[in-house]
């Protein structure tokens, strides 16, 4: 394979880390092409290797953001066409100025988008209640023992199906639904990564016409 010579990149959003960081854009964009140059040298001028290098990196800065307070951000609504289905969700940030970019209401909106699909019933494994993690599992492990298998491999059916109700009920855990290859929390990681602050998800609620509280 040879070398990648020359890559075009647009860094709008490094401009407005610089100005973020009371820098000038400039520098900014300075520091998003040494962040580049540094990833294609890593992989020897491959492009997709390096690409690669770029998204572990931009984990790893959002994972040592995870710690800070987010306390600015976005209360978003969106309405699917026609008026009959809604959702509201507050999507906090570091600062103000972060809650305004194109960026953030980006992630806003598509997040909206994804709840409005999939009517999600917590945000994490870490917020499904007891009652109802209880529950699936009386279930599954009813339905695994109908198959006759022996015990530890009906305690593994029931594992793997709790993982997929988590996958299919939590919003940070469901596929993206505009690139099943990624879940919602790398979404969240990789718009971390791009606008330099941590970013949480408060509360959001699903509205639909003739549907109760309980159904949401």
């Amino acid at each position: 394979m040879n070398p990648l010579n020359h890559v075009a990149i647009i860094m709008d959003g490094n401009g407005r880390w610089g100005l973020k960081n009371k820098n000038s854009r400039n520098a900014g964009h300075k520091a998003g092409m040494m962040d580049c140059k540094n990833a294609l040298t890593e992989s020897n001028g491959d492009l997709n290797a390096a690409i690669d290098f770029l998204r572990k990196s931009g984990v790893a800065k959002a994972e040592k953001k995870g710690s800070r307070e987010t306390k600015e951000g976005l209360v978003y609504s969106y309405i699917h066409a026609g008026g009959r289905l809604g959702v509201m969700i507050e999507v906090n940030c570091e600062t103000d100025f972060v809650a305004k970019t194109d960026g953030f209401v980006e992630l806003a909106h598509n997040l909206a988008m994804q709840i409005a699909a999939t009517n999600p019933i917590a945000l994490d494994k870490n917020s499904v209640s007891d009652e109802i993690i209880s529950k699936e599992k009386e279930i599954y492990t009813e339905q695994a023992k109908s198959s006759g298998k022996p015990d530890n491999i009906i305690e593994k059916m029931v594992e793997g199906r709790l993982a997929k109700f988590y996958q299919e009920n939590c919003l940070m855990e469901q596929a993206y639904i505009k690139d099943s290859e990624k879940k919602i929390n790398d979404l969240v990681t990789e718009t971390i990564a791009t606008l330099g602050e941590n970013i949480t998800i408060n509360r959001y609620t699903r509205f639909a016409v003739g549907e109760s509280d309980s159904e949401n």
